[in-house]
């Protein structure tokens, strides 16, 4: 297992100036994307960048939601839950009550599957990564533990191996799984930290 702990994230300010990107994880094959992982502070109204040819999980993990416009309608992105879209979809966001942070998974559906599930407690269950692929648990409130390692917000947990999870009555986390779908293809991760 490998903890990546918030405040070892680096932030990376928009060129747009609307906002700060936190690398999380990458993971590429040969030049291509095969997945990335990283948490946006959102600071305004605006249109999203162009992800095309990537599927986009995004998560709203402060305690404020936004809405989506596209051409084909509107998703609503409320706190804690996953909402999944095509990365090269026009997407402009309006911001329900002011500047929020949000979590984004985004892979390459050639490559890989991806899902984000919100867990809360109490809790307490065995996880691991999936056959082939990952699973990363990233804490949206409290401290749980992860076989007897205490996690904070915005720490992020990669498990090379099944681990225990104890989320107590106050803690939640989103429990993030990437499949690869051709295990012939050399998928190299790596963890962003300062």
């Amino acid at each position: 297992m490998k903890i990546l702990r918030y405040d070892a994230l680096i932030d990376v300010p928009w060129k747009n100036g609307g906002g700060i990107t936190r690398n999380i994880a990458l993971a590429t094959c040969g030049v291509q994307t095969a997945w990335r992982l990283s948490r946006a502070d959102v600071a305004q109204d605006g249109a999203f960048s162009n992800f095309s040819g990537l599927v986009r999980i995004l998560t709203v993990v402060s305690d404020t939601g936004m809405v989506l416009e596209s051409p084909g309608g509107q998703l609503d992105a409320d706190p804690w839950k996953p909402v999944r879209f095509d990365g090269g979809l026009h997407v402009y966001s309006r911001l329900n009550d002011g500047p929020l942070t949000d979590l984004n998974l985004m892979f390459d559906p050639s490559l890989c599957d991806g899902s984000v599930t919100t867990l809360s407690g109490p809790l307490v269950r065995k996880v691991g990564p999936p056959e082939t692929g990952l699973t990363a648990l990233h804490v949206l409130k409290g401290h749980p533990t992860l076989s007897a390692k205490s996690l904070g917000i915005g720490d992020t947990a990669f498990l090379d191996a099944t681990a225990t999870l104890d989320l107590g009555d106050d803690d939640a986390i989103l429990e993030i799984t990437v499949r690869y779908l051709d295990q012939s293809k050399a998928i190299k991760f790596s963890i962003a930290a300062r």
